[in-house]
């Protein structure tokens, strides 16, 4: 159930210092004991992230430009400002 419970708060984006809080223990007691589940709970949070950046940037004003620039910039290391590595 706990584990459940705090891998839930992590996919909600809650920070290990809150999900420890309410646990009532340590920080380094949380990544200790929960792990596996700290790393699904970021993995979904990211997933959701990065559906809804692609979603944007599939549109076709200003919000899609810069939603693809950041994803550029992101995912891929692109800079509009460094000419590419040869």
């Amino acid at each position: 159930m706990t584990r459940r419970f705090v891998q839930a708060m992590a996919s909600a984006g809650v920070p290990q210092s809150e999900i420890a809080a309410v646990l009532a223990v340590t920080v380094p007691t949380v990544r200790k004991h929960y792990r596996a589940e700290l790393r699904r709970g970021a993995a979904t949070v990211e997933t959701r992230l990065v559906g809804q950046l692609m979603r944007i940037a599939g549109g076709k004003d200003g919000a899609a430009l810069k939603a693809t620039m950041f994803a550029l910039q992101c995912r891929f290391g692109w800079s509009r400002y460094v000419p590419p590595q040869r």
